[in-house]
């Protein structure tokens, strides 16, 4: 009987001594925290989607802290003017370091690797140069479409997302914003190609890129479709969504689409609101290893 009792309390101090062990090493861990960096909106009906990608990020990474940046002065001015202030990224990695954060990752929510992704770099990096050793390391993480995988699986979540609206032969047009001096230009034609091998009836164009609305409509005209479902290739169905897209105002898409005689229907969903699209970027923020605390490793 002995014996058992000085087993069991033996064993009971070697577990509580594991215990202590692991938690000692969570306490050494370095502290990490997320910025989530969007351009912004003010349309109140666009929220929606930031608050799932919100409430993604908080279940995927429980316990650490989460703050958002838009990269829109406008927009920050006019919501500072409504007493619904959002900082910058200088205020986020502030709010972070504040916080206690150590390993900050920064987690874009552009969709394509254009000028906008280019800008948040550079901004992270010269707040980096006038903190040096804030923190111990700043991992970057990519836009939503860059791979092969990344434009499958959004086209995968898109599609899957219109559930039985849309029917068989009517076509799902997709608005993106695009960048006059086509920064994003390759990337939206290879996620286009690859939405077109999920779906033949998928048609995508831009609001500034190279593939406008006339190619657009040439392409709508030449598959023979009556009918057509608008919805954004963004982030949020903001200003672009509800006025460019979808809005009353003659030079709409929508009403130029039923100037040319087709049926539309409209679909005012942000990417953000598309779970599998969400999941995407949570990958981005866990497999980011680009470091920009260090220097680059030579090829």
């Amino acid at each position: 009987m002995r014996q058992v009792c000085l087993r069991a309390f033996l064993l009971s101090v070697v577990m509580l001594a594991g215990l202590a062990f692991v938690a000692q090493a969570a306490e050494k861990a370095p502290k990490e925290g997320l910025l989530l960096v969007a351009f912004g909106t003010s349309v109140p009906e666009a929220l929606p989607a930031f608050k799932a990608v919100d409430r993604s990020f908080r279940q995927a990474f429980p316990g650490c802290p989460v703050v958002w940046a838009y990269t829109s002065q406008i927009i920050r001015r006019k919501l500072a003017g409504e007493g619904r202030p959002v900082g910058g990224i200088s205020d986020g990695l502030a709010r972070l370091a504040a916080d206690g954060v150590k390993v900050a990752r920064v987690q874009p929510l552009h969709v394509m690797p254009g000028e906008e992704f280019t800008a948040l770099e550079r901004a992270v990096l010269i707040d980096l140069q006038k903190h040096p050793g804030r923190f111990e390391a700043v991992c970057l993480g990519r836009p939503l479409l860059e791979s092969r995988q990344d434009a499958l699986e959004v086209a995968r979540a898109v599609l899957e997302n219109m559930g039985g609206k849309r029917r068989q032969h009517e076509a799902l047009v997709l608005m993106g914003h695009g960048q006059a001096h086509g920064r994003a230009d390759l990337v939206f034609e290879g996620t286009r190609a690859l939405f077109r091998e999920n779906d033949p009836l998928v048609f995508m164009a831009t609001v500034e890129g190279a593939r406008g609305f006339e190619d657009l409509l040439a392409e709508l005209k030449a598959h023979k479709v009556k009918k057509v479902w608008l919805q954004p290739l963004m982030l949020v169905a903001g200003d672009h969504a509800r006025n460019d897209l979808s809005g009353h105002d003659e030079d709409s898409w929508a009403s130029r689409l039923k100037a040319a005689g087709f049926q539309v229907e409209s679909e005012l969903k942000g990417l953000g609101e598309v779970a599998g699209v969400r999941k995407v970027y949570v990958r981005h923020a866990r497999e980011s290893a680009d470091d920009l605390t260090k220097e680059p490793r030579k090829q």
